[in-house]
């Protein structure tokens, strides 16, 4: 069923329903608005009377939107106001003709300047820009400014052996693949060639641990002295476990070792980097930590790039771990033949005796 609406109850309950076309006077709506509200209802029409009576609220309640527009309107601007005078000043000059700056794009407005700028003919797009930018943080980083002379000078020197072993180990790589190319060497015969490299590998793994260790020694120099606070077995641990890792490398065969030297070179930098972070070393350290890392890195990977090319073609050096099985199977061998020769002298003894 259509609910009824506000003004039909009006009509259809009050007694005065047809003097409300007749009257036209305040007084008399307001007695019949009385009326009506003192007349029985239903909940249905009385749901609909409720929006007769409605709260009068200030309009900046209601709508305070439109009161602020209201108000803006009604205020006179300043901008308002038209100069005559400078208007006709304006008016009585003539436009001059700028072919020069009148373009099909003149009247956009431009990223990088202003209006009515001419560019430069002569100027080009540098499409270099991104790489002198790369490469002038390439040199930032490697320029090592804020390194002390002396650990700049110290910490070279000290990576020079390890990327001389490197190159060493390819030069010879090539020797060796050079002589099976062409049956002669360069420089040194085949067989010179590998023996070197024999020497070259336990050079190059010792030194790597000696390098490991000594990094790890550091944190604990900068804990005697309490660089950025003492900090206890979080420092000394750096140090210990460096060379926990580095020693037993010299046990591994050559490519193990300087993979497992690799990894530990990475993490240690990656640990002085989150040390100089905290505070726990000078500020300059962790760049300096990543140039030596960064050249360590590249001569381990050398090495393993130039004896992969030569890994069929040399005999394996025997290992520690390989010398200490050779020791332990020539002290067998010695044992049983001194077993066999007791028991020779026992049988010889007693064929003796009974003679």
């Amino acid at each position: 069923m259509r609910p009824l609406r506000p003004f039909a109850f009006l009509f259809l309950s009050s007694p005065l329903k047809y003097t409300m076309f007749r009257a036209g006077t305040a007084r008399q709506l307001r007695a019949l608005s009385g009326l009506a509200a003192s007349a029985p209802r239903s909940s249905q029409s009385s749901s609909k009377l409720c929006t007769l009576s409605q709260v009068t609220r200030p309009l900046a309640v209601g709508k305070p939107m439109t009161l602020a527009m209201a108000r803006y309107a009604t205020q006179p601007s300043a901008m308002d106001k038209i100069n005559k005078e400078v208007e006709s000043k304006l008016g009585e000059q003539k436009l001059k003709a700028d072919p020069d700056t009148v373009s099909t794009t003149s009247s956009t407005h431009p990223v990088f300047g202003e209006v009515g700028m001419a560019e430069d003919p002569h100027k080009d797009a540098d499409m270099m820009a991104g790489v002198k930018n790369d490469l002038k943080t390439i040199k930032d980083t490697f320029s090592l400014e804020g390194v002390p002379h002396q650990a700049y000078t110290l910490g070279m020197a000290g990576v020079l052996p390890y990327l001389g072993t490197s190159l060493s180990t390819v030069y010879c790589a090539w020797e060796i693949n050079h002589a099976h190319n062409t049956g002669s060497g360069f420089l040194m015969s085949e067989q010179t060639a590998e023996a070197a490299l024999h020497v070259l590998e336990p050079l190059q793994v010792g030194y790597g641990a000696v390098i490991i260790s000594f990094l790890g020694a550091i944190h604990w120099g900068l804990e005697f002295a309490g660089y950025g606070g003492y900090q206890g077995y979080k420092r000394y641990a750096i140090g210990v476990w460096t060379p926990a890792v580095a020693w037993p490398t010299i046990l591994l065969p050559v490519e193990y070792a300087l993979i497992t030297q690799f990894v530990a070179f990475n993490f240690l930098y990656y640990s002085d980097s989150r040390a100089c972070k905290r505070g726990w070393t000078p500020s300059w350290y962790a760049v300096y930590r990543f140039v030596l890392t960064f050249i360590v890195g590249a001569s381990i990977v050398i090495s393993l790039i130039g004896r992969g090319q030569i890994a069929d073609r040399i005999n394996k050096l025997p290992g520690p771990a390989d010398r200490v099985r050779a020791l332990r199977e020539a002290q067998g061998q010695q044992r049983d033949e001194e077993e066999a020769a007791k028991r020779a002298k026992v049988v010889k003894d007693e064929e003796d005796d009974e003679e």
